[in-house]
């Protein structure tokens, strides 16, 4: 049977989260991670309603009052933590206000949830205060922590929760929902350059990240073409950097597999393969990995508040690929 809001390939998850439940096994703690698309917040979303719900089944009922204030957007007994709009960081007065939250009654009588998302945010002040009510939470507690990188949270965090980790989706597992959402002919192109996450792949397949992904190819051409990577970087929405070293990594990642294998069955980008194969050809492997290195380190500075300079970022980044393309 569909669960409403559960994603088709995380149903059995789901199964296993409910058979906890019921059995009054649900630890107090959960840290449900996995890439950015695979579908987190909406498992997290289907936990947090059967858990204040008043009469769940396999699923909150969707009609008592829990349910009618939580559809509503407020429940008082349920606490979501994020980073304030613009920031990066999720810094200690929240965590203290959890403190508090978890201090207090249920005013339903039933669970009180509080999420945080994403939990790799949590500065070290901040994931020092919360380990106190994690270790002490009260009954009828659920914390829920969501994270697209678990490593980046504190160790003490992390084995004070029970870890569910989300992997990316087989395409089987996802056609029929992919189907519906980008059509027969995109479903597969689109999974295969998201990497099996099928949300991202959606989001990937929209017109405006369309366009931003044919423009960094066209970069990327140029520069095998001999253009200054300086003027290339220039043309590049310094906005968009995050989403610029994402397609940077993953191609990366691709070129490495190429390189590695000689398989093109093994990319993530197989309409990339021309430009896979004069990169291949003008690069050693080592050197790619160096590159991978420098724009996972710079992507990792951007979510952690660090603000490196988003346009020297690009051209430091694009001046070395254009000296491997060219080598």
């Amino acid at each position: 049977m569909a669960v409403t809001g559960v994603l088709p390939w995380h149903h059995s998850t789901w199964q296993q989260l409910v058979r906890l439940a019921d059995s009054g096994r649900l630890p107090h703690a959960l840290l449900i991670s996995g890439a950015h698309g695979v579908g987190k917040q909406q498992l997290a979303e289907a936990l947090i309603a059967r858990a204040l719900c008043a009469a769940p089944s396999e699923q909150a009922c969707g009609q008592c009052h829990s349910c009618a204030m939580l559809a509503s957007g407020y429940h008082p007994d349920l606490l979501r933590v994020s980073p304030e709009e613009g920031k990066r960081q999720i810094r200690i007065d929240p965590i203290r206000d959890v403190n508090r939250f978890v201090s207090q009654t249920a005013q339903q009588g039933g669970y009180r949830v509080i999420v945080i998302s994403p939990a790799e945010a949590m500065n070290v002040a901040a994931a020092n205060a919360l380990l106190k009510s994690l270790e002490e939470p009260g009954d009828k507690t659920l914390f829920i922590l969501l994270s697209d990188v678990p490593s980046r949270t504190l160790p003490t965090i992390r084995s004070r929760c029970q870890q569910w980790p989300l992997a990316s989706v087989a395409f089987e597992a996802c056609k029929g929902w992919l189907t519906q959402h980008l059509g027969g002919d995109e479903a597969h192109f689109w999974w295969r350059v998201s990497g099996g996450l099928p949300l991202l792949a959606v989001e990937l397949a929209a017109p405006d990240e369309r366009a931003l992904r044919h423009q960094i190819h066209d970069c990327f051409e140029q520069l095998v073409r001999g253009a200054e990577p300086v003027s290339e970087a220039a043309r590049l929405d310094r906005q968009a950097i995050d989403a610029i070293l994402w397609y940077g990594i993953a191609w990366l990642e691709d070129l490495i597999r190429l390189g590695l294998s000689g398989e093109q069955s093994v990319l993530h980008n197989p309409d990339l393969v021309p430009l896979y194969r004069q990169a291949v050809k003008n690069g050693r492997v080592q050197d790619w990995f160096r590159l991978l290195d420098y724009a996972r380190e710079q992507r990792r500075l951007f979510a952690v508040g660090a603000n490196p300079n988003p346009q020297l970022v690009l051209e430091a980044w694009l001046v070395r690929w254009s000296a491997l393309l060219r080598s």
